[in-house]
């Protein structure tokens, strides 16, 4: 059955793990703006959901001010000093290991982003103390977290054996074994690290007390990343990409996400179009504009200080008509192309005053690097492991380099008057997932909620899977699976109904009349709540 969307006039906030909606609406119950709310939330998030994200990982945000300027914030760590291509080589490797201390080669960004994004609220007139604002993170993190679904689910997968990496059996695993749902995980320091930013401010995470401890621990495990990489992180403030169509205009993220991929996925299908939801038109169109999206992509997206092309002139409608008119609308093009991995958390606040947030935190795979540091209790990402160690790749290693990131915020300011905060996590998924919500709820006006819940597809791989081609759930009408394999898709259909393979979605809505709107995915542990 679809759940029904959340309405409220005061606040809003969707997120996948309900402990972490319940810390942001609280924010926004007490006065907190969402730009507040979003930190809350997120930070609960780290304690709740920790395989998913945590303190050492990256973010990105989209928010629309009350002014109706939409600003982007990036906290994306760059590679380490010692995040040498030599190095690696040195050592005998032809790549980058996914898990361990050689996958922690990047600053962790999150904690940077979340000083802008205060920064940015009390701009707006936010007064929360950040104290308040880790308070709910920091009593989940000292009493220990119950283990969520989608937690446990994570060793029932292809990556889901044990990871041999630095901490990871003793913050993850139950007497050597798996944690099963609903038993409690101790957070080792993770609640003192949350206590000592919450007293002497979140800079301390790179230039204080903080700084020193994580420093510490990572030289002794051997990571790439030394003390001064942290001492000189700064998280910015940039442009976001912009896709003006005629149902209103689209952001994402630029640079180094994948941003451009989920507009153009959208550009092309406005030009081709389609009768209805869930028609072969609908979903083969989805999946053809997705493989020329995700080649321009491939070619194009790196480091933004690298960039030898301007993204958003593949944004253009010219070159949106170029790539629709390269599609067969009956046929599918040959595929697979390299594809990534991710793991992530989306969610979304929004208030009364006007301000609307899309927030995504990461470590990239589920649990990252796997290395937990004893002294500060945080989970390292592995987002440097998509670098290449060629050095004439698009993204070859090099120290103070940013690596791609699957990671894509989005946010939309319709003509109906409408702003929607949307997004979802699941590596190459996001981009499919965030066209087909959109596509259903703003095209073919499927209600908020249930444009969420129907079923998805994916193309290409996602949450460690090696398969390329594209996935449905089950409850897809026997029909359409065939036609879109006549048509030369490879075509699996899951045997879920409902599979956590298709990633958490979510979006909060502000209606012209004040009435806030919200919903998130059946497929995660959370749901929206409004005051």
């Amino acid at each position: 059955m679809v759940q029904e969307s959340v309405r409220s006039r005061r606040g809003m906030v969707a997120a996948p793990h309900r402990l972490a909606t319940e810390a942001g609406r609280e924010v926004l119950a007490e006065g907190g703006n969402a730009l507040e709310a979003a930190v809350a939330t997120g930070a609960a998030l780290v304690a709740a959901y920790p395989h998913m994200n945590h303190l050492g990982g990256d973010a990105f945000w989209l928010f629309r001010e009350r002014s109706g300027r939409v600003r982007y914030l990036e906290a994306c760590g760059y590679a380490g000093s010692l995040a040498t291509r030599q190095r690696y080589r040195e050592l005998g490797l032809d790549t980058i290991p996914a898990r361990g201390p050689l996958a922690v080669l990047t600053v962790p960004g999150l904690v940077g982003g979340w000083m802008l994004l205060l920064e940015a609220a009390q701009a707006a007139g936010g007064r929360m103390p950040l104290s308040r604002l880790l308070a709910p993170a920091i009593e989940l993190a000292r009493a220990g977290y119950p283990v969520s679904r989608s937690l446990a689910w994570r060793f029932t997968t292809e990556r889901g054996e044990k990871i041999e990496a630095p901490g990871f059996a003793e913050a993850f695993l139950t007497g050597g074994r798996p944690p099963q749902e609903g038993e409690v995980l101790p957070s080792g320091r993770l609640a003192a690290t949350l206590e000592q930013l919450a007293r002497s401010g979140l800079d301390d995470f790179y230039r204080g007390d903080v700084a020193r401890e994580i420093a510490a621990d990572l030289e002794r495990i051997g990571s790439p990343v030394v003390r001064a990489d942290l001492e000189r992180y700064r998280a910015r403030v940039r442009e976001p990409l912009i896709l003006k169509l005629g149902l209103g205009t689209l952001y994402n993220s630029p640079a180094p996400t994948q941003g451009l991929a989920s507009l153009l996925i959208l550009g092309i299908y406005d030009q081709l179009g389609a009768a209805a939801p869930e028609s072969f038109d609908h979903i083969h169109r989805i999946v053809e504009a997705t493989k020329r999206a995700f080649r321009i992509r491939d070619r194009v997206v790196t480091d933004p200080d690298r960039l030898t092309e301007d993204p958003a002139a593949y944004l253009a409608p010219a070159a949106l008509a170029r790539e629709a008119r390269a599609i067969d609308k009956q046929r599918a093009a040959p595929w697979p192309e390299p594809a990534g991995k991710g793991d992530t958390v989306w969610f979304a606040a929004a208030d009364a005053s006007g301000l609307a947030v899309s927030s995504i935190q990461s470590l990239f795979w589920e649990f990252g690097s796997g290395c937990v540091l004893p002294r500060t209790g945080i989970l390292m990402q592995n987002r440097g492991s998509s670098f290449s160690l060629d050095p004439k790749a698009r993204n070859p290693l090099e120290p103070g380099r940013r690596p791609f990131h699957t990671l894509t915020p989005a946010l939309a300011v319709l003509a109906d008057g409408r702003v929607l905060a949307y997004g979802t996590m699941g590596g190459e998924g996001q981009p499919q997932t965030q066209a087909a919500f959109f596509t259903r709820h703003v095209l073919y006006k499927v209600p908020l909620a249930e444009a969420i819940d129907r079923p998805r597809w994916i193309l290409g791989r996602t949450w460690g899977t090696t398969v390329t081609n594209v996935r449905l759930e089950s409850r897809f009408a026997d029909d359409l699976v065939r036609r879109l394999g006549a048509a030369g898709h490879a075509v699996e259909v899951l045997s879920d109904a409902y599979t956590e393979t298709m990633g958490h979605a979510g979006a909060v809505a502000m209606h012209p009349d004040g009435t806030l709107e919200g919903a998130h995915d059946p497929r995660s542990d959370g749901g929206a709540g409004g005051v």
